[in-house]
C-alpha cells in the first residue's frame, strides 16, 4: 500500500504520517515512512509519503503512483496535482466540508471520500490541527491498520509530550472522522 500526503507546514502532515507508519510497525507490517520539503516554512506545500507491507520493503524513492492520496489541506486543490500517479483503483481522501460527489466534480472520476477534519478539530482542540482527525478517517476508508491499534500509538507516542486531556482530545479527534467520513 502506498500513500501520498499533501499539506502545508505545520498542518501535521509529518506526524500523521509517522503516526500512521509507527502503528504499521507495531502491527508486524513492513514500513517507509518520510516527508518532502520545499521550502522549509510554515504554509508551504509539503509533500509525505508512506509505504506499508506485508513484506520487506526494497523501494527507497518517494511514491510515483499512489494507492491513496491524503490531501489535508484543500486549498492545494487546482494549485498541484493531487491526483499524480493515482492508481485507476485508487482512492483520495481530502479534509474538506462538501460531500464526495460535489467533490468529485473538481476531481474527475476517482474514488473520494471527505471528512470535514477542520470542523472536527476545531470543536474538539479548539484549533484547525486535523492530522490526527484524517489518520482516522483514513483508517475507515482503508483499514490498513487497526483502529485499536492507532489510538494505542497515538496515546503512547504523545503520553509525556503532552497533557493527557489534549491527548483525549485528540482521541475524540480521531473516533469522529472514523465515525463521520463520507
Amino acid at each position: 500500500m502506498e500513500l501520498r500526503w499533501h499539506g502545508r507546514g505545520g498542518q501535521g502532515v509529518v506526524t500523521a504520517n509517522e503516526i500512521l507508519a509507527e502503528t504499521a510497525i507495531r502491527e508486524g507490517k513492513y514500513v517507509k515512512a518520510f516527508p518532502e520539503f520545499g521550502p522549509e516554512r510554515m504554509g508551504a506545500p509539503i509533500r509525505a509519503f508512506t509505504r506499508i507491507s506485508e513484506d520487506p520493503i526494497r523501494v527507497h524513492s518517494q511514491v510515483y503512483e499512489p494507492d491513496i492520496v491524503v490531501v489535508i489541506d484543500p486549498t492545494l486543490i487546482g494549485k498541484i496535482d493531487v491526483l499524480e500517479g493515482l492508481k485507476d483503483d485508487g482512492l483520495v481522501l481530502v479534509n474538506h466540508h462538501s460531500s464526495p460527489d460535489k467533490l468529485r466534480k473538481e476531481l474527475g472520476d476517482v474514488q473520494v471520500h471527505t471528512v470535514n477534519a477542520t470542523k472536527i478539530s476545531t470543536e474538539e482542540l479548539g484549533k484547525p490541527m486535523v492530522n490526527t482527525a484524517m489518520i482516522g478517517a483514513l483508517t475507515k476508508v482503508s483499514p490498513m491498520v487497526k483502529y485499536e491499534a492507532l489510538v494505542d500509538t497515538l496515546t503512547d507516542k504523545f503520553t509525556g509530550k503532552l497533557p493527557d486531556k489534549v491527548i483525549v482530545k485528540n482521541i475524540s479527534c480521531l473516533k469522529r472522522a472514523f465515525e463521520e467520513v463520507q
